[in-house]
């Protein structure tokens, strides 16, 4: 098969390489789409310890069962790979699973990933495409399940929460901007803004999502003003906005994995009660909520998607890193 290999910081090259083993309860598929996350960035950026070159990247993806039990079938697959025996895993949490991986990862356990032709999967990974979801935009299922699983983290922590509220989503990437379209078109949140600094992008996302779009240095965004930030970002900056931004006990739910640390303002964290949560990926029933969501268009177009062809995946990379993309998302196409 033809894969985009991760060879070196900065260096993708599209060579040939070996199909995929296939274990038991396991299928292989015919790759038709595949998504570039954050998570492949940083790993192309020598900053990800898990991802480690030579490796092919890339786990947002839908495709073909060409060996398998659903033989012939268009799918999604969710690249969550779990334990299914802990106790995280046994109750409905196995987001939290100590021993999960995904797909374009080789540490602890490696697992190539779907930036190629060809990709493994165990079984309970897979999904049929549902009707009305397209092959080539299912991809970002797994991106829109991450926002939902942010956005109800947060709705389930509230005793009751007031539609008017305000709401500041930091980043105007694809996990930024799902966040938003969630709050907005799922959730019926009215006073939605959302920041991003690439003027263009943050355009882009203004014509998909009924909210104030500004750029972060904005006078308009206000210090304790806001109800919940979304920090989809993650770097240092983006958490000293967050908690200059929110409200004596608001909370702040961070998703961003740009900067491991870095100063923060924990005392007006403690004086003013502000509630901080974590969160990185999503439970299957989220994976499974999402599929409904867009087979159905609750999100409306995906117009924002940009494709490009795998063999061109390198420039693809170095468009994102060198902040020339105004698309949130980039999906390849082999």
């Amino acid at each position: 098969m033809r894969a985009l290999v991760y060879t070196d910081t900065e260096t993708l090259i599209y060579r040939e390489e070996k199909n995929p083993k296939t274990y038991k309860n396991e299928s292989l598929v015919k790759v038709s789409a595949s998504g570039i996350c954050g998570s492949d960035m940083h790993a192309y950026h020598g900053k990800d310890e898990r991802r480690i070159p030579p490796l092919i990247l890339g786990h947002e993806v839908s495709g073909v069962i060409t060996q398998g039990k659903l033989l012939g079938k268009e799918v999604v697959l969710n690249p969550l790979i779990t334990c299914g025996e802990c106790n995280y895993c046994k109750n409905g949490k196995e987001h939290l699973c100590s021993k999960r991986i995904i797909l374009g990862m080789n540490k602890p356990i490696e697992r190539q990933g779907a930036l190629a032709e060809l990709v493994s999967i165990p079984d309970k990974n897979i999904y049929e495409l549902p009707n009305g979801l397209d092959i080539k935009e299912a991809p970002i299922a797994e991106p829109t399940a991450v926002a939902l699983h942010a956005v109800e983290l947060y709705e389930n922590s509230q005793k009751k929460l007031n539609s008017e509220i305000n709401i500041l989503v930091i980043g105007g990437g694809a996990i930024g901007l799902l966040c938003g379209l969630i709050l907005s078109k799922v959730k019926n949140f009215k006073n939605i803004t959302i920041t991003e600094p690439n003027n263009k992008r943050l355009n882009e996302c203004s014509k998909y999502l009924k909210a104030k779009a500004l750029n972060p240095n904005d006078q308009l965004i206000k210090d304790n003003s806001y109800d919940v930030v979304f920090d989809t970002v993650g770097l240092e900056a983006t958490r000293l906005q967050s908690i200059k931004c929110v409200k004596p006990g608001g909370s702040i739910i961070h998703i961003g994995l740009t900067q491991p640390s870095g100063s923060f303002d924990f005392r007006k964290t403690t004086l003013q009660e502000i509630t901080i949560t974590g969160t990185y990926c999503y439970t299957n029933k989220d994976f499974e909520k999402t599929l409904n969501i867009l087979a159905q268009k609750k999100l409306g177009s995906l117009g924002w998607i940009k494709y490009k062809n795998l063999k061109d995946g390198a420039d693809a990379f170095k468009e994102i890193h060198e902040g020339t993309c105004i698309a949130p998302k980039i999906i390849l196409i082999p």
